[in-house]
């Protein structure tokens, strides 16, 4: 393929692929002109550090229950009656008590009359089912986990906390999504990688992620063989052992990977950089999201060797609610961005698909201007250049926060199009300027669709 009158760099030039890399980037390159970028900066490809590609197929064919969409108890069930059942179950994503309250089983039977249904609440950690569900699971017939909770009377409450596993192999095959439909949305964003950062991924999870065009790195548990890092869940209400966390990271270190701690609160950050010093170093160990961090956090976190991988995209979806619902003194720390830079630590971009929107545009543009959806700054300090945006997801899989991926003679030819020159481009930062997506120099998206 030559692609001819690209911008690389801030140069026009012209970029020839060979055998999925590129082999030359000069000007007035010879041979036949595959694809003409009539000016528009090409980019290397966008990696997305942190995502979910199984529920993100799932949410595509589930019914909207959380804010902007659906925002109170009217919406909520007319969203759950348009819903169209799969194998007689309705999938509902994106719940917040902001709009009902909190759901049982008795708050979804009012709902949703009759139906099987089972919503996830935004934050991926837990599950609300109606009473059809539970009979079908027979959680009152003497089928348990720890993650069930149960009434005084030990019936099931409908509420299941931390179990996706548990629930998807409970399920029936025919509700497993396509992942067809999650690769074309985000070539459509200019996504040629993406890191998987569910926990429980296994070599069923590994096989299909192998039928997506992107290069994928999967994070997993021990027990699996993954080049990808060792997922740990820190869930404030249900700490670890610290002894027991820091021998797991330890166990992580001797297997050769990485530990990837989840974050999202001031104790469990505490408790993850304690541990990960106490263990001692080891190249890749990762804090996902690092939601909330303080100064003297960040102090803790620049004394080791840690990557964090934040979303800033939660700014734009979810600020508004972080306003009412946060303590005032750890608002100007959220998603930090510069904050972490300034203290040498190294930050990669993800956008927590499907709990977050899969558009790293979107994170980007966010991290830029640091405003919620109704236009309040959130921590105006942190905000970064475009240019140091876009490196966010541009820098290596393994690398998350590392020197972005060039342009250049033998680099893998996973490419992003855009329709204009970068200094227009930087100036709104906007998956619609997308113009072509290419994974080892095949063209997966041409902008013909608009994300």
């Amino acid at each position: 393929m030559l692609i001819r009158n690209a911008e690389v760099d801030g140069q026009r030039c012209d970029v020839r692929i060979e055998a999925g890399r590129i082999g030359e980037v000069g000007a007035r390159l010879s041979g036949q002109i595959d694809l003409d970028a009539r000016g528009g900066a090409l980019l290397p490809g966008l990696h997305d550090h942190h995502l979910h590609l199984l529920s993100l197929a799932a949410s595509l064919e589930s019914a909207r229950c959380g804010p902007p969409d659906v925002r109170n108890r009217e919406q909520l069930s007319a969203a759950l009656a348009a819903a169209t059942p799969r194998n007689g179950w309705v999938r509902g994503v994106g719940y917040h008590e902001s709009v009902a309250g909190e759901l049982d089983r008795h708050a979804l039977d009012a709902l949703a009359p009759g139906l099987r249904v089972r919503v996830q609440h935004r934050s991926g950690a837990l599950w609300c089912l109606s009473s059809a569900s539970v009979e079908a699971l027979g959680l009152d017939r003497g089928v348990d986990a720890e993650g069930v909770e149960r009434a005084a009377d030990g019936r099931a409450t409908g509420r299941l906390f931390a179990l996706d596993t548990w629930l998807r192999e409970r399920l029936p095959a025919s509700l497993a999504p396509a992942l067809g439909p999650v690769a074309d949305l985000l070539a459509r964003h200019g996504v040629t990688g993406a890191t998987d950062a569910t926990p429980t991924n296994g070599e069923a999870e590994f096989a299909r992620f192998a039928e997506l065009p992107q290069r994928i790195l999967a994070m997993g548990p021990l027990d699996v063989a993954t080049p990808g890092a060792h997922k740990i869940l820190l869930r404030e209400r249900a700490l670890p052992d610290p002894d027991a966390l820091i021998e797991r990271i330890r166990a992580a270190h001797d297997a050769g990977r990485p530990a990837a701690l989840h974050c999202v609160s001031r104790t469990e950050l505490v408790m993850a950089a304690a541990a990960l010093a106490a263990a001692g170093p080891h190249p890749g160990d990762r804090i996902e999201h690092a939601s909330v961090a303080p100064p003297e956090l960040v102090d803790l976190l620049a004394a080791l060797p840690v990557t964090v991988v934040t979303q800033p995209n939660f700014l734009r979806e979810r600020g508004d609610a972080y306003r009412r619902e946060v303590e005032p003194r750890d608002l100007p720390w959220l998603y930090r961005c510069r904050g972490f830079l300034e203290a040498g630590i190294a930050l990669g971009g993800g956008t927590d698909a499907p709990f977050g929107s899969p558009d790293p545009w979107l994170a980007m543009q966010a991290a830029v201007d640091r405003r919620s959806a109704a236009g309040v700054a959130l921590g105006e300090r942190e905000a970064l250049s475009p240019e140091r945006a876009l490196a966010l997801f541009t820098s290596p899989a393994e690398a998350p926060g590392g020197p972005p991926r060039r342009i250049e003679p033998g680099a893998r030819a996973d490419l992003c199009l855009l329709g204009r020159p970068w200094k227009q481009a930087r100036d709104r930062l906007d998956a619609r300027d997308v113009a072509a997506t290419l994974c080892a120099g095949a063209i997966l998206a041409d902008g013909s669709e608009t994300p």
